[in-house]
């Protein structure tokens, strides 16, 4: 019979989110997930099966705080431009202010892999469509309230934001807050208020 887990592995997770997000998944070696975690390798092993298992968890957990994060955003009071443009500037300061610049977890992640691991692709996919989704579904909301103009496609003009996002992000790690903004300033001509 093992020993009781004595450590929450929500925890634990997100730690290793972090180190992970930070280091990218082969540049995070076992001893650098026990160190940033606090437990052991043995019990990360014993728990998690293997570092690819916690890498999916990780993102899992991203994915989810993203799906929450954009949601609440969606949800705020004000036009659609407004709600979006508060996740786009939300994302950039987020990103500017780090002490290390890492941009987005899913953007790197999918870059570290080249897109020749198809379940990392398909993860990286589920969480652009969450947000996509998301957006595409304010927008929609926006052509109903009279703040966006009928005749855009939701899910078209969801999914140019979504390439912004991937590229603000990017961009973030090089460049400075007046810079992105400007380009968020630009993407967001694309919700044409109704004539």
């Amino acid at each position: 019979m093992g020993r009781p887990r004595n450590f929450d592995t929500d925890a634990v997770v997100d730690r290793a989110m972090d180190a992970f997000w930070t280091h990218g998944y082969a540049n995070t070696s076992p001893a650098q997930l026990a160190e940033a975690t606090g437990i052991g390798k043995g019990s990360l092993y014993n728990t998690f099966g293997s570092k690819r298992e916690l890498f999916e968890r990780a993102l899992d957990r991203y994915d989810r705080m993203g799906a929450q994060l954009a949601g609440e955003f969606m949800a705020r009071p004000g036009t659609t431009r407004e709600c979006i443009g508060a996740f786009l500037s939300f994302l950039v300061d987020s990103d500017v202010s780090q002490p290390v610049r890492r941009g987005c977890l899913a953007v790197n992640t999918i870059s570290e892999f080249s897109g020749t691991d198809t379940e990392i692709t398909r993860a990286i996919r589920t969480m652009q469509e969450h947000t996509t989704a998301t957006m595409a579904a304010r927008i929609d909301q926006g052509r109903r309230d009279g703040d966006v103009a009928p005749d855009t496609d939701p899910r078209t003009a969801a999914e140019f934001l979504m390439n912004t996002i991937a590229g603000l992000r990017v961009m973030a790690k090089t460049n400075e807050s007046a810079t992105l903004h400007r380009i968020i300033d630009t993407a967001l001509t694309t919700l044409r208020i109704q004539p």
